[in-house]
């Protein structure tokens, strides 16, 4: 049976030419996240199926890729169900990992800690342009600061970082999952329905408001409670950022505690102040975020010219006390590296103060101190910084310094084995 050339489906191979943008994205995110204090850390990409399926990842715990047990674990003969013959995954996201690698080492940590990560993950999705089963994520997330702080920290980080890579004129929408349950309280809904009505409310950009409330009535919902829900959202019309927040916080006092709106105020100026990359904070009440183990604010890198998002977080207070048995203020952000990639590679973009890059074509019947000569002196200019690659001489030269040329190549040097008349 002949062996299969291509990937294995919803996977793919990185030619040389993504490679390299790629190695350069991480520099700049590395360099970038270091000078806000946040250290590299690595995790193993298997982890145990009783943490992956912790109901912490939201619809990513259907998209597992399950490892079987190994050794005398397994046991096929008197295996009844799935559970008998898996006992751990390929991890679906970095958030889980983390947290579990904090739980396992808080004593050696320091407080708050501010972490790095840059990895592959794994989910069992349909693939589709852009959307594959195995692909890079990169996340900071600062584990042990209850204020406002790490929230302020992580966006300007974040936008520092996209700003560094060349995006400029993007927004950050920001929202607070206490606001949506009082703006769901206010509105009559009963509390043990608004997931449903938030599901419903994170379609707004593909139904628009119109198709929310129609869903919503169909959904069999109170028309009162519906019509006093839209009403909020009709009450921000063109305001952004603080007002906003003024308009819709001033509506729903009753509903949320003021801490919360000034919280958000706070976070929203600070980083107005302080930016140093080109976009815009907006406070957007339809922003939900899937994942279930949210607790208070949440956000989210909007690039509409490049038509939808390219990362998010928030933060997630409850979810380390369920290894540690105590909760610790944790809040997260990550950037949509495969995303930003395709955008880059879609624009061509090129890397800039890229080392020049040489060929030097060798006749391929040299050898010995000929070849030593030629040797030293490409090491001479690689010392000098320069990218040389040393290579036999094809019979069609003019192919081959073309297709280097189109490997960025910018100079040609051609040794034979006698100079040339």
């Amino acid at each position: 049976m002949a062996l299969i050339k291509k990937p294995v489906t919803g996977m793919k191979d990185i030619l040389p030419s993504e490679m390299q943008l790629r190695d350069y994205c991480i520099g700049i995110i590395k360099k970038t996240y270091a000078e806000f204090g946040f250290t590299s850390i690595e995790t193993p990409c298997v982890e145990s199926l009783a943490n992956l399926n912790s109901k912490q990842g939201g619809e990513n715990e259907k998209l597992i890729f399950k490892v079987m047990k190994r050794g005398e674990k397994l046991n096929l003969a008197e295996a009844k169900e799935e559970n008998d013959l898996t006992d751990s995954g390929l991890r679906y996201d970095l958030t889980v990992p983390l947290v579990r690698f904090y739980a396992n080492h808080a004593n050696e940590l320091p407080a708050p800690f501010k972490a790095l990560q840059m990895g592959n993950v794994w989910r069992a999705d349909r693939p589709q342009k852009g959307r594959y089963r195995q692909f890079m994520q990169c996340d900071i997330d600062i584990l042990g600061e209850p204020s406002n702080l790490a929230e302020i920290e992580l966006i300007l980080a974040t936008t520092t970082t996209l700003g560094n890579l060349g995006f400029k004129d993007f927004k950050i929408r920001i929202n607070d999952r206490r606001i949506l349950k009082a703006m769901a309280a206010y509105s009559g809904f009963p509390e043990e329905k608004y997931d449903d009505v938030f599901i419903t409310l994170d379609k707004m950009d593909k139904i628009g408001l119109d198709g929310v409330k129609e869903e919503l009535i169909k959904d069999g919902y109170d028309a009162g409670s519906v019509d006093k829900y839209i009403e909020l959202f009709e009450l921000i019309g063109d305001k952004s950022g603080i007002d906003a927040l003024k308009a819709v916080a001033d509506k729903i006092n009753d509903n949320l505690d003021a801490e919360v709106s000034e919280g958000l105020t706070e976070i929203i100026d600070s980083v107005e102040k302080t930016k140093s990359a080109q976009f815009e904070m907006v406070f957007d009440p339809t922003l939900v975020r899937g994942m279930s183990y949210y607790t208070g604010t949440i956000f989210e890198v909007s690039m509409p010219q490049y038509g939808g998002s390219c990362g998010g977080g928030g933060r997630y207070d409850k979810m380390v006390g369920k290894f540690l048995g105590q909760d610790t203020p944790a809040c997260g952000f990550s950037i949509g590296f495969e995303r930003i990639i395709m955008i880059m590679m879609d624009e061509g973009f090129k890397i800039p103060g890229a080392s020049t890059k040489v060929a030097y074509l060798i006749e391929k019947g040299i050898k010995g101190d000929r070849l030593a000569d030629i040797i030293s002196e490409a090491q001479k200019e690689r010392a000098e910084g320069k990218q040389v690659l040393v290579v036999r001489m094809n019979k069609n030269k003019k192919f081959q310094k073309q297709s280097l040329t189109e490997q960025g190549y910018e100079e040609f040097r051609d040794f034979y084995d006698k100079p040339l008349a």
